[in-house]
C-alpha cells in the first residue's frame, strides 16, 4: 500500500516537470529563431542577430546562484510558481517590442524570460533526478523529460518561420506576435496546474543547521568539472542551429521559411534522441551516451564543413543544401547529452544537490555566450559561417573528456547526508 500511494503522489509531478520542461524549449528556442527578424528590422549584425539568446542566457549567469538559494529556501512548488510568473512578464515585454519596434525591449524581455527559464531549470532537473531515484534511472527520466523540451523546441522555429513567410526582407517583430501570445498562455496555464499539483519537497524535513558547512558542491572535482561541460553543451546545443538559421536564411533561394522547418527537424531529431535515451537509459550508462554522441557530433559537423554548398538535395518541390542536412541531424547527437552531464555532475551530492543546481543554472549563460562568439567569428570575412562551427567542435572535445575522466567523483570521503 505505501508503495501505491507514492506512485500516486510521484506522477502528477513528473507530469508537471515534464511540461515545465516543454516551457522551457518553447521561449528559449523562440528567442534564438527572432535572430532572423532583429537582423532584417534593427540591421543587426550576425553577432547582435544573437544579442536576445545572450541575453536569456546571461539571466542564467546572474541568477542561476540566487535561484539555487531560492530553491534551497523556499522549496520546488514556490520556486516553479515564481518561474512561470516571471515568463509571463518576460515574453509579454518581448510582445510589447511588436507595437514600439524597440530592440532594446526586446533584448530586455528577453532576458526577463532568461530569469525564469533558469528558475524552471534549477527546478525541473534535479526533480527529475530525484523522482526517478538517482543513477541510470534519474538520468532516465531526466531523458524523457528533455524529449518534452524538444518537442517545445520542435515548434518554436516552425511557427516563426511560417509567421515570417518567404521574404526574410519583410520580416518584423510584429510578425510574431501571435507566438508570444501563444506563449503567455501556456504560462497562465501553468501557473494554475502547479499550484493545484502536490510537488514534493525532498529535504524540506531536513532541519537547517546554523554552523557553516566547510564543504559545497564546488568541493567535488566532477561537479566543477561538470558544470564547465554544461556550459560548453548549451553553447553546442544552441550555436549549431541558431548560427546556421541566420546564415541559411539568408540566402535566397533557401530563406526563413525552409530553414526554419529544417532547424525544427533539428529540435524534432533531439526529441527522437531523448526517447531514444530514455528507452535505454537504464541501462547504458551517462558516460557511454555522452561520450558517443559527442564524437558522433564532430563527425557529423566535419562532413558539414567540408561538403561545398554545391552539393543540395531535393524534398519534394524544395532545394536545399546537403550542409543543413548534416546540422539536422546533429539534434540526436545532442539530445542526451544535457541529462548525461546533469546526472553525472551531481551524482554521490546529496544534500548539496539543490545548491549544485543553482550554480549549474549559471553555467547555462553558455547558450548565449558561445553562440555570440560563434557568430563574431562567422562575421569575419576570412572564417565565415561555415568555419565558425570549428569552435563547437573544440567544445565537444570537452564533452569527451569530461565522459571518460573527468566525471569520475574522486571526493567520496566527503559526508553527503
Amino acid at each position: 500500500m505505501p508503495t501505491t500511494t507514492k506512485k500516486q503522489n510521484v506522477v502528477p509531478a513528473i507530469a508537471v516537470m515534464f511540461a515545465l520542461f516543454f516551457m522551457i524549449a518553447f521561449v528559449t528556442n523562440f528567442a534564438g529563431s527572432m535572430g532572423v527578424i532583429v537582423t532584417n528590422q534593427f540591421g543587426a549584425s550576425k553577432a547582435l542577430s544573437q544579442l536576445g539568446t545572450l541575453a536569456n542566457f546571461i539571466a542564467y549567469l546572474c541568477f542561476g546562484i540566487p535561484c539555487g538559494i531560492l530553491l534551497k529556501k523556499k522549496g520546488y512548488k514556490f520556486t516553479a510558481l515564481t518561474a512561470v510568473t516571471v515568463g509571463f512578464v518576460g515574453v509579454g515585454i518581448q510582445w510589447i517590442a511588436g507595437p514600439t519596434a524597440s530592440f532594446l525591449v526586446y533584448v530586455i524581455g528577453a532576458f526577463v524570460a532568461g530569469i525564469s527559464m533558469c528558475l524552471l531549470n534549477v527546478v525541473v532537473n534535479p526533480m527529475l533526478n530525484i523522482l526517478g531515484g538517482g543513477g541510470n534511472k534519474g538520468n532516465q527520466l531526466i531523458q524523457f523529460g528533455g524529449s518534452c523540451n524538444s518537442v517545445g523546441g520542435t515548434i518554436a522555429p516552425i511557427l516563426l518561420g511560417y509567421l515570417i513567410g518567404g521574404q526574410v526582407e519583410n520580416a518584423s517583430v510584429k510578425d510574431a506576435a501571435p507566438a508570444m501570445l501563444i506563449a503567455m498562455g501556456i504560462f497562465a496555464l501553468a501557473f494554475v496546474i502547479i499550484a493545484l499539483t502536490r510537488i514534493p519537497e525532498p529535504h524540506s524535513d531536513v532541519a537547517v543547521k546554523k554552523e557553516k558547512d566547510k564543504y559545497s558542491p564546488l568541493s567535488f572535482r566532477h561537479f566543477v568539472l561538470g558544470a564547465i561541460a554544461i556550459f560548453f553543451y548549451v553553447g553546442i546545443e544552441v550555436g549549431i542551429p541558431n548560427t546556421a538559421n541566420v546564415y541559411f536564411s539568408g540566402l535566397d533561394w533557401v530563406g526563413p521559411a525552409l530553414t526554419g522547418v529544417m532547424i525544427g527537424a533539428y529540435w524534432f531529431c533531439m526529441m527522437l534522441g531523448r526517447l531514444a535515451g530514455g528507452a535505454i537509459g537504464a541501462k547504458v550508462s551517462s558516460k557511454s551516451m555522452l561520450c558517443f554522441t559527442s564524437l558522433l557530433a564532430i563527425v557529423f559537423l566535419l562532413a558539414f564543413i567540408f561538403t561545398p554548398d554545391t552539393v543540395r538535395i531535393t524534398i519534394g518541390k524544395n532545394t536545399l543544401p546537403l550542409q543543413l542536412g548534416f546540422i539536422t541531424i546533429c539534434g540526436i547527437c545532442t539530445s542526451v547529452m544535457w541529462g548525461s552531464i546533469f546526472n553525472l555532475a551531481v551524482e554521490g551530492l546529496g544534500k548539496y544537490t539543490e545548491s549544485a543546481s543553482g550554480i549549474f543554472m549559471t553555467m547555462v549563460c553558455g547558450g548565449g555566450i558561445i553562440p555570440f562568439l560563434q557568430n563574431l567569428l562567422a562575421g569575419v570575412d576570412s572564417i565565415g559561417s561555415v568555419n565558425s562551427y570549428w569552435l563547437i567542435i573544440a567544445c565537444l572535445l570537452f564533452l569527451v573528456f569530461y565522459a571518460l575522466v573527468g566525471s569520475r567523483n574522486v571526493n567520496k570521503d566527503i559526508p553527503v547526508e
